[in-house]
């Protein structure tokens, strides 16, 4: 592209699993978008590239997240209808831990709160089910029968490609280099031109703060990994006879998932090694110590699963102090909307955040309940000016 400027309804910058959702409601509203990424689009150097990620209704991070939740089921049963192709595959979601640990009191107490349908059951009761679980006898597990996972990188790619063919434009590996919001526009310089556009969109996942610094204390990249290992049973470890599961105890809180196209269980460990990066420079090369974090879960709760290791891959969390996301109009530029911070939990609610996006680009405001996203839980601490 030659220097002069080009004029766009809307920039998103980061194209990874919110952006695509959100350049997809936009362009679906009749916007001329344009999606900024500086790396390849797609990229596996962020935080939604995989093959599976949880999706769940049980949620013990904070009850308000359910009925978004149910919201994000719709909007992904939507997107399958389009492309005429599964996204979701149902497997059932347990939620593990101590009686009186967060995992399970949280998740009864949001459950309860939403009239979300659920099983509680005892050690006993969850190897019965699911032959692949040995846990502990103080250990309970809450399961809900619509968790499960979606095909990440299929979600991506469906909403790239329904987004272009609705005009949007792509642009890979073409970093911003500055933005400079004016009165009734933003002027975005990367590294092959100037930008004029509307509204700005930032969801540039682990590198939001480097895009907007007074963020910086408040978003936190960690380096993640995440790991596959063959089972020694395999059939215990297949979908239908093997939940999503999240499990809390003493050693941590690890996730995971059953075999799906490739042999073996999927599990990481929520916060790995507590490693803070820049994601410019975090070491993607995985280690002994990484491994050992995961086969020590594994060993212990579930042993049929503890297998050979087939695969690590690292990935990015970018955690906010409170754990829940941000996704707000910048306090000072109205027309600048910012979505960072998912903190290890976001993917699921990509469907969604794409279209809370396109609501504040488009209005200002969304009908969506989103007050616990709020910038202003942290106002008077970023030292930005209101």
């Amino acid at each position: 592209m030659s220097a002069i400027s080009r004029k766009y309804d809307a920039i998103v910058v980061g194209v990874g699993g919110m952006g695509s959702s959100t350049l997809f409601h936009l362009a679906k509203r009749g916007w001329k978008v344009l999606g900024l990424d500086k790396y390849d689009i797609p990229n596996t150097l962020g935080s939604s590239h995989g093959s599976t990620k949880i999706i769940r209704l049980a949620y013990h991070e904070d009850p308000s997240y359910i009925p978004l939740m149910h919201r994000a089921y719709d909007l992904w049963r939507d997107l399958e209808t389009t492309i005429n192709e599964q996204l979701i595959f149902t497997t059932g979601s347990i939620s593990s831990g101590y009686q009186d640990g967060a995992m399970f009191a949280g998740t009864k107490y949001a459950c309860d709160l939403n009239n979300i349908p659920y099983e509680i059951l005892n050690a006993r009761e969850t190897h019965k089910l699911f032959p692949g679980c040995s846990f502990d006898n103080n250990i309970l597990s809450i399961y809900q029968a619509n968790g499960g996972f979606l095909r990440a990188d299929k979600c991506i790619s469906a909403y790239l490609s329904l987004a272009s063919d609705l005009g949007a434009e792509l642009h890979a590996r073409e970093p911003i280099q500055t933005w400079q919001s004016h009165e009734d526009s933003v002027e975005i310089t990367t590294s092959d031109g100037t930008y004029v556009t509307n509204r700005l969109i930032i969801c540039a996942g682990s590198w939001a703060s480097k895009l907007v610094p007074e963020l910086d204390p408040y978003l936190n990249p960690e380096r993640q990994v995440v790991g596959r290992f063959q089972s020694l049973s395999p059939q215990a470890f297949r979908i239908g006879n093997f939940p999503v599961f999240q499990l809390e105890v003493t050693e941590g809180r690890f996730y995971g998932f059953p075999s799906y196209e490739t042999p073996g269980i999927k599990i990481g460990k929520y916060h790995h090694l507590g490693e803070q990066v820049d994601p410019d420079a975090m070491n993607r090369e995985t280690n002994e110590q990484d491994k050992n974090v995961l086969t020590e879960c594994l060993t212990k709760y579930f042993p049929l699963a503890a297998g050979p290791v087939l695969s690590l891959e690292t990935c990015l969390f970018t955690n906010t102090p409170d754990g829940h996301f941000l996704i707000d109009m910048h306090p000072d530029y109205p027309n600048v909307c910012i979505a960072a911070g998912f903190s290890g939990h976001g993917f699921k609610f990509c469907s969604l955040v794409g279209e809370l996006l396109a609501d504040l680009a488009q209005h200002g405001t969304t009908t969506h309940d989103i007050n616990l996203f709020a910038f202003d839980r942290y106002l008077g601490q970023l030292g930005i000016t209101v």
